[in-house]
């Protein structure tokens, strides 16, 4: 797919000079970082979302069954 964006001059400075040490094409070069962001955004979501379930403090175990569930736990050595 072929498109067009606009990026500071300085930004697109830098990134000419990368993609020239890198020995890649300014192509595979906006490709390449624009996968990488895409995969990182994607795994911060899901991160935000397993926080956000786990993290919600819907009221606390009965004492007595809190008790149970330690005591039932097989003793592990390290």
């Amino acid at each position: 797919m072929k498109t067009a964006i606009s990026i500071p001059d300085a930004l697109f400075a830098t990134a000419e000079e990368l993609a020239e040490s890198l020995d890649v094409s300014r192509s595979e070069l906006y490709a390449r970082a624009i996968a990488e962001y895409t995969e990182r955004h994607g795994a911060t979501a899901i991160r935000e979302k397993l926080d956000e379930v786990y993290g919600r403090e819907e009221g606390s175990l009965d004492e007595g069954l809190a008790m149970m569930q330690a005591i039932s736990i097989p003793p592990e050595t390290w």
